[in-house]
């Protein structure tokens, strides 16, 4: 079940933007990310630990992946609730791990495509964490607030995001351009 974000349960929201030097019509964002090899996964962000793609029981595609954004170990259990050519939606109730113990958050990551021109196209990596019910009372047991929470999530992830975003982009890019993952970037 996803729960909504709201200024009252809102961790962080970070987008960027990249050019991919190939025509839309040969981007196809959920080929790319379902079918995502671990190592080119890890060469997209030095906090990528290791990535694999699997099914949940109704058989709907699924990102697991594993990174640390900050200082939490974030293990990301991604659903695909849309996954098209130009767009894919990823959500996760992902597990959390920190120096103080374990909890859960929610993190809903959109990755788009969008026709600049015949040669390019731009490329956007939306990410958004809510707080979930366990993670409120991990805060609670830890004497944290969640506007600390927040700034310190959001700091990290946008951190995050601006490292790896260009790096999809040139996956994206080369796997539209060559068929191929593992092209030198």
């Amino acid at each position: 079940m996803e729960i909504q974000q709201t200024s009252q349960n809102a961790l962080s929201h970070s987008t960027v933007t990249a050019i991919i030097n190939a025509p839309i019509e040969k981007v196809n964002i959920a080929d790319w990310l379902l079918n995502l090899p671990d190592a080119e996964y890890q060469r997209c962000s030095t906090q990528h630990l290791g990535a694999g793609i699997t099914t949940t029981y109704e058989g709907e595609p699924m990102s697991i992946n594993v990174e640390t954004i900050g200082d939490d170990l974030m293990v990301q259990h991604y659903v695909a609730t849309v996954h098209r050519p130009d767009y894919c939606r990823m959500l996760s109730i992902s597990d959390s791990i920190t120096k103080n113990g374990r909890t859960k958050v929610q993190v809903l990551w959109e990755l788009k495509a969008t026709k600049i021109d015949d040669k390019t196209t731009l490329y956007t990596n939306e990410i958004h964490a809510t707080a979930t019910p366990q993670m409120f009372e991990y805060l609670k047991e830890h004497g944290v607030n969640l506007a600390d929470a927040a700034a310190s999530r959001q700091a990290a992830s946008d951190a995050h995001n601006h490292e790896e975003t260009p790096n999809f982009a040139k996956s994206i890019e080369n796997k539209a351009l060559t068929g191929k993952y593992n092209q030198p970037f």
